[in-house]
């Protein structure tokens, strides 16, 4: 029973439930699109990480490796690296061409790799995707 000069404030909570639902849900997409960007980023590190030692190993010559020298041919440490990446999964993901350092008996690769949102195209004016750079360098060495 109500007395004259109170409120009755039952059920106005109500009203923010759907206000907090619709908070929760977007926080959550937030989430999952960053999840999905840092599995990207991992994957492209491992990837110029791969490109990496496949290019010292192709680049070194067995018969040098035996007197002492590790010094690594360029041209067959690139064409493994290029090999290494049109053989992975990301290739279509690839932006533009890796850059490849060769250097006496080091190779460093850099690649650029495109990550795409789940739910980020729902939002007006976000990015559809992210470019993610990897680095990585193999060195080879006498055991």
């Amino acid at each position: 029973m109500l007395t004259p000069g109170t409120r009755n404030d039952r059920g106005s909570a109500l009203l923010l439930i759907p206000a907090a639902v619709l908070v929760v849900i977007v926080l959550a997409s937030i989430a999952v699109d960053t999840a999905l960007v840092h599995l990207r980023q991992r994957q492209a590190v491992d990837l110029a990480a791969s490109a990496a030692n496949d290019a010292v190993t192709a680049g070194a010559d067995p018969h040098r490796l035996r007197a002492g020298d590790t010094a690594l041919d360029p041209a067959s440490a690139r064409r493994a690296v290029d090999q290494a990446l049109a053989a992975s999964d990301l290739a279509p993901d690839l932006v533009g061409s890796p850059v490849v350092r060769v250097s006496d008996d080091r190779v460093e690769v850099v690649l650029q790799l495109e990550a795409d949102h789940l739910f980020a195209d729902a939002i007006p004016g976000a990015a559809d995707t992210t470019t993610l750079t990897a680095r990585a360098s193999a060195r080879a060495e006498e055991s």
